[in-house]
């Protein structure tokens, strides 16, 4: 695979995507919490070990694992965007963590066989060719290597996006029918596909378990809804629309994410898949 293949994906999130997600971190890192948590918890980074994480985005999950791995490991990042790997560089900096991070597509990277564990927080689903993308990804592994990954189940099992979506639904563009393995956020739904992936690619030893958890979009509905405008279908859907559109569109997702208010903010339903694979 050439770094070509995933050109469609590399010029999205070096866009204006890629930057607004560089330039919020921290609602981002709320969001995911209780997702990040599990997957550290599954991929089990161990002290002195070298890890590669995969679409590292803004650094955070690059600077839990240098924590987990220290003393003596190592962690390498690698993502395609570069507004998001500035981010991250520089929260490395001010959190004096040595990470490294590299721009790069990891689908075609010639990575050296030098890590223990590979994880990814939702930074897999995007390859043009997925098989030959974790084809590429095994040679980064010492003998016995670990991968660890969430992903999205099923679109309508994901209430955090899907409620929002179908709430406005009636004020959005008629949207193109989707294919349910083009890349995006959804396109390892099907988890028996993801192990065919997998095995194709040469893992072994492939496990997939559920996890169904929620993500917290914010203390308040207005804050939910512009969340909800900024991250997942709904937000790509309504990108392009004016201001008087959107303004429309989050009124009715205010109303609708009302009924997931907890003590800790809005908290909708998430549902996930834990994939874990050894080279």
């Amino acid at each position: 695979m050439t770094e070509s293949a995933n050109a469609q994906q590399i010029e999205y999130w070096n866009g204006p995507v890629g930057e607004r997600w560089a330039s919020r971190p921290g609602d981002i890192d709320r969001n995911l919490t209780r997702l990040t948590a599990a997957l550290m918890a599954f991929a089990a980074p161990k002290p002195g070990e070298r890890v590669l994480d995969l679409g590292c985005g803004a650094g955070t999950t690059a600077l839990m694992l240098a924590h987990a791995v220290a003393p003596g490991g190592t962690v390498t990042g690698i993502d395609i965007s570069a507004p998001m790997l500035q981010t991250a560089r520089r929260r490395a900096e001010d959190a004096g963590v040595p990470v490294e991070f590299i721009e790069a597509d990891a689908s075609a990277h010639p990575f050296a066989p030098r890590y223990d564990l590979a994880m990814s927080r939702f930074g897999v689903m995007f390859f043009a060719d997925p098989a030959a993308a974790f084809a590429n990804i095994r040679g980064a592994f010492r003998p016995g290597g670990r991968l660890a990954f969430v992903t999205w189940r099923p679109f309508p099992e994901n209430v955090w996006a899907c409620a929002p979506y179908r709430a406005a639904e009636h004020l959005l563009p008629q949207q193109p029918a989707p294919d349910p393995f083009a890349p995006g956020p959804f396109a390892f739904a099907d988890p028996d596909r993801v192990k065919g992936i997998l095995t194709r690619s040469g893992f072994r030893d492939v496990k997939i378990e559920k996890l169904d958890t929620t993500l917290n979009m914010g203390p308040t509905p207005e804050h939910a809804a512009k969340e909800a405008l900024m991250v997942g279908p709904l937000a790509k859907a309504a990108f392009d629309l004016p201001d008087d559109q959107r303004a429309k569109i989050q009124k009715v997702v205010e109303e609708r994410v009302k009924e997931f208010a907890t003590p800790e903010g809005i908290t909708p339903p998430a549902a996930c898949w834990l994939v874990g694979a050894r080279a």
